[in-house]
């Protein structure tokens, strides 16, 4: 019997949907803590921005969405990719550049895709996501296919003019779009909440005509919960959903970044509603117990530390490869 099976059997419904979030969560975890450390050693290539501390959005968002369904992804996607089941020893050997990874070695962390997942790419363009989620959105609705489009962003994104245009196109139009703005308090190296007068990203949603409402984004199952409605009333053809979810991002702008514009008490506090800590004593009240879900850390874990022994191993692309998948070709 597997772990997850144990679980469902000595907990309600809900404790085992949340065991599976936090199993996602657990590896999104280890993968980013993992990477960090390799990236800090050099062993990585490129730039490197990490998700620790917001992974309940990635993974209650991700396991919200049906299979074929659109995923665009920013700067800081690897839990967004990771929470839609892209493989993860594809992903590591990706990001050490390797001609086996998911991008045959030439994306890197920052324009990580996996079309077959739905997953249409990360990128290094704030906001850029918008248009392209909400095109996948259209190309949807035209095709007739019922597939939602998610884009994630964050809230620095939101005084771009891509995130308007966008935002705009898919209420006029009344598209299957999942706009996921995960509101990490920090746009780069800026505190966003003196960027606007406006309180939060939602109340902008009502200026284009479109549905939206604020979440706990370190409580996995109200992100769930909320993800769930907003993707099955857009595939309902009720139009685009803003979801505003509220979290912090423990790390910098980048890896490196020695984060001099955070107050050390306000990190603290966010880091004390670590969104594992909080997925895990919901389930341990519910009956799960803490050997189960120290299990799932460690399996995660496992799986990781594999991953990157094999991505050590394998060679870097073919120098005939450069010009491979390019234009078509």
């Amino acid at each position: 019997m597997s772990t997850n099976e144990t679980a469902a059997g000595s907990a309600s419904g809900t404790a085992t949907e949340e065991f599976d979030l936090f199993a996602t969560m657990a590896l999104i975890r280890a993968f980013e803590t993992r990477v960090s450390e390799l990236y800090r050693d050099s062993e990585i290539p490129g730039f490197v921005h990490t998700s620790l501390g917001q992974e309940a959005v990635a993974a209650g968002v991700g396991s919200a969405l049906a299979d074929g369904d659109y995923v665009a992804t920013t700067h800081r996607g690897h839990g967004h990719c990771l929470a839609r089941g892209m493989d993860v020893e594809a992903m590591m050997a990706e990001l050490f550049a390797r001609g086996e990874g998911i991008c045959h070695g030439k994306g890197g962390s920052m324009h990580i895709a996996d079309p077959a997942k739905g997953v249409l790419g990360a990128n290094a363009i704030v906001g850029a996501s918008l248009p392209l989620g909400v095109g996948a959105a259209l190309s949807s609705k035209l095709l007739g296919q019922g597939r939602v489009s998610a884009a994630f962003f964050g809230e620095g994104a939101v005084n771009q003019g891509a995130f308007h245009e966008a935002v705009n196109l898919a209420a006029i139009w009344d598209l299957p779009a999942l706009l996921v703005c995960e509101n990490n308090i920090y746009a780069e190296f800026s505190d966003s909440r003196r960027m606007t007068r406006v309180p939060g990203v939602a109340d902008r949603a009502a200026t284009y005509g479109i549905e939206s409402e604020t979440v706990d984004g370190n409580d996995v199952l109200a992100v769930n919960e909320l993800a769930l409605a907003a993707a099955a009333r857009c595939r309902e053809g009720a139009g685009p959903f803003l979801i505003e979810a509220e979290t912090y991002r423990w790390h910098g702008h980048y890896e490196g970044d020695a984060q001099p514009y955070k107050p050390e008490h306000e990190a603290t506090a966010w880091r004390e509603r670590d969104p594992l800590v909080v997925s895990r004593t919901r389930l341990l009240g519910t009956g799960v117990a803490a050997e189960q879900l120290d299990e799932i850390e460690n399996q995660a874990s496992t799986r990781v530390e594999a991953s990157i022994e094999r991505a050590r191993q394998l060679p870097p692309p073919e120098l005939e490869e450069a010009y491979a998948d390019v234009y078509g070709e």
